[in-house]
């Protein structure tokens, strides 16, 4: 029998409030198993994603992300969370944990006692018409702009940018019909009490809603810090499990700063 140590990390927590933020799993690994192995394990986890790292000496990790149907390219909250926990189990020697992915070398820093900052790479957006289908699963009429998304995850990615906050707080779309359209949607509008809001759908990858989700803001960061003037924002990414972070774009990276608590950790047996 294998035993994996294992943690479940929320990332991007609202503040010190219980059950806020993005769970992720984490698996310390010494070699990668086969892909349907840890598309089992993550499968079996049922988070929106789980991230498995094998330490290669250093400070240095192998990582790689897994939703429960489909390996990613790049999760932001599973990093952060990864770098957390490696922390907080006393795994990191120098200022940084380091990443190889396949989204190039990430890296999670450690700011304060819980908080930590993560550098990751903006991803491109391009000007885009609204895909007719996403309009109409999403049900509240046409965004005030829209953007087609680098891919991340594999489906076709658009950010679309509401009139105000409570558009996008009281969306509830129709999953089967946004999944037929193999589009994963960005939405977002100025907020009320930080920079700007957002949340993110992502069926077409097999999960309906991610709480907070790291390589969205890899898009938000550079959209809103050029609409607004501005270097660093506030961001919440709101909905049924809110959570805040803090978003600073420099040059082709993005800065993430936010917490990321252990909420549980022990074995896998395989």
């Amino acid at each position: 029998m294998t035993h994996i140590p294992y943690a479940e990390m929320h990332a991007f927590s609202d503040g010190t409030a219980p059950f806020t933020g993005n769970p992720a799993g984490v698996c310390l690994l010494e070699a990668f198993p086969a892909d349907d192995v840890m598309l089992g394990i993550a499968a079996s986890n049922n988070l929106s994603e789980t991230a498995f790292l094998v330490d290669q000496g250093d400070d240095h990790w192998d990582l790689r992300w897994f939703t429960p149907t489909v390996e990613v390219a790049l999760c932001g909250h599973a990093t952060i969370a990864s770098g957390a926990y490696l922390f907080e189990k006393s795994m990191v020697t120098g200022n940084k944990a380091i990443f190889a992915t396949k989204s190039g070398e990430l890296t999670v820093a450690r700011v304060s006692a819980d908080r930590f900052a993560m550098d990751l790479p903006a991803v491109p957006y391009s000007p885009a018409n609204p895909d007719p289908i996403v309009i109409e699963a999403l049900g509240v009429g046409e965004p005030i702009e829209t953007v087609n998304v680098n891919r991340v995850h594999g489906a076709d990615y658009q950010m679309m940018v509401f009139a105000d906050e409570a558009i996008v707080a009281n969306m509830k779309p129709d999953q089967s019909l946004l999944k037929s359209a193999f589009t994963n949607v960005i939405v977002t509008a100025r907020g009320q009490s930080v920079d700007f809001v957002s949340r993110f759908f992502a069926p077409a990858s097999g999960v309906a809603e991610d709480p907070v989700t790291g390589s969205a803001h890899c898009t938000l960061a550079p959209f809103w810090s050029e609409k607004l003037g501005r270097p660093r924002l506030s961001a919440r990414q709101i909905g049924p499990r809110p959570g805040a972070l803090e978003v600073e774009p420099v040059g082709d990276r993005v800065i993430l700063t936010g917490r990321a608590n252990c909420y549980l950790e022990g074995e896998i047996r395989l």
